[in-house]
């Protein structure tokens, strides 16, 4: 999944680690997001996104992903 965090972090001038902290996670959990290696978690998304005063859309590339299928009630 692509995300467009390392670009926020640079755009605020934040590293790995100072987000980590912010969102209350570790370094390594962001490294990690960022390349595509773990999947944040809804509530991880969240709070990354609302620091940004982004979506999680915003944020988080879900291009790739396709829907599953509505449940009509």
């Amino acid at each position: 999944m692509q995300t467009s965090i390392k670009d926020l972090r640079k755009k605020y001038n934040l590293s790995q680690l100072d987000l980590a902290r912010i969102v209350g996670t570790t370094r390594q959990t962001i490294t990690s997001i960022e390349t595509g290696k773990y999947y944040a978690s809804l509530t991880l998304a969240y709070k990354i996104a609302s620091y940004f005063d982004l979506t999680i859309e915003e944020v988080f590339d879900f291009s790739g992903y396709e829907c599953l299928e509505k449940v009509s009630k």
